[in-house]
Formats: structure tokens, sequence, C-alpha cells
């Protein structure tokens, strides 16, 4: 976003805005919030998520409405009862692990981009961002990665690098692809400023497998 100049920008006038397919994890059962509990419940496979909220969503914002983007805790595992507002844009990028994988997601797309990683990498960050941020402890976090997290990954996730227009190797670190990614959208912006405005939504260029 600071590379797109939005980190200045007043909520209600940004040309580009993120969210995150996260945002829209369904509601558990109490069977399944127990297991979420114990590190059980796979949250990266394609039932996890509410699809129909996601597409109604993305419908919305594309078409020039303000909506209200979920907000999930991780830690107690439920949707919040408030979210937060996103004002219409005219880049929007959703980014997330599965967000290929819908074939009514994917068609909204007028650009997609794979951020590929390496498996070092997406553990090491996992693991750092579940200690830090959701306080769990790092044998349950390497029992989650390696039932649950990875296979999903090579089930679902990297099936779907076969849907995107741009791959990205290497991830945040190829600082060159992402510098052409962001030319390429703020030429996509500079004609709309005083225009009507055209949304374009695509993955995140800052988005990650894991």
């Amino acid at each position: 976003m600071e590379k797109l100049g939005q980190s200045e920008v007043e909520s209600r006038q940004r040309q580009v805005i993120i969210i995150g397919q996260d945002s829209f994890y369904r509601n558990l059962t109490p069977e399944e919030h127990h297991r979420a509990v114990r590190g059980n419940f796979n949250f990266d496979h394609p039932d996890a998520f509410d699809l129909d909220l996601m597409i109604r969503t993305m419908k919305d914002v594309a078409s020039g409405k303000t909506v209200e983007i979920p907000s999930y805790d991780y830690v107690k595992h439920v949707r919040e009862n408030t979210g937060q507002l996103a004002y219409p844009a005219d880049v929007v990028l959703l980014e997330g692990i599965l967000v290929f994988y819908f074939p009514e997601l994917r068609q909204m797309f007028h650009m997609k981009l794979f951020v590929d990683t390496d498996p070092d990498t997406r553990l090491s960050r996992r693991v750092l961002r579940d200690i830090q941020e959701r306080g769990r402890d790092l044998e349950k976090i390497l029992h989650q990665y390696t039932s649950l997290v990875k296979p999903a990954f090579e089930e679902f996730c990297l099936p779907t690098k076969k849907y995107a227009d741009v791959i990205i190797p290497r991830g945040a670190d190829n600082t060159v692809a992402i510098d052409l990614i962001v030319q390429h959208i703020q030429e996509l912006m500079r004609p709309n400023r005083n225009l009507k405005r055209q949304r374009y939504n695509s993955d995140s260029i800052v988005g990650r497998p894991h």
C-alpha cells in the first residue's frame, strides 16, 4: 500500500483497498470450535470459508458500495459482531490462499497474481505470526502445519497456481516484480482519478500462500 501511495490517504478517498480472505472464515459449530481450540480444525480447507458472504461482499465493493468487512478473532476462533468499513476504490485487492480455488470468485478478477514462496519461508513466517500474534505454542504450530496446513496447501492452494496471470517467485523479496506490478496498477488508476471509477480485483501484490 505504501508503494501505491495509500499510507497517508483518508479512507473515504482511497484509490486502493486490500481485503483479506481470512476475514471470511465462517462461524464454527460447537464441535468444530472445540477442534479449533486444540489446533485440529483445518482453516486452510475451502469449507472453512463463508463463500456466499465473500462473493456478495466482493460484488458490492466492486459495484461501488460501502461494505462491512467481517473481523475474525483468531484466538477465540469466532467472527466478531462488528467489522471494518471498506469504502469504494478504483482498485480492490483480494488476498488469500484460496482466492483462486472458487470459480465464482475467480471469474470476478481482472488480474490474478500468485505469490510463490518457498516452504521454509512459509513455515518460519507462520511460526512467528502464530507465536507473536496469536499466542500459540511451537509444538501445536508445528503439528498443525504438518498435519493440516502443508497438506491443504498442496491439495487446494498450489494447484490454483495455473490460474494466475502473473507468478511472483520469491514472494515479497522479489522487489523488481512487485515494483512492475505497482507501476501497472498506478497506470490503471491514473485515467480514473476524475472519471467514473473502474474497479480492478486481484490477489494482493503482497499476499502470500502462507
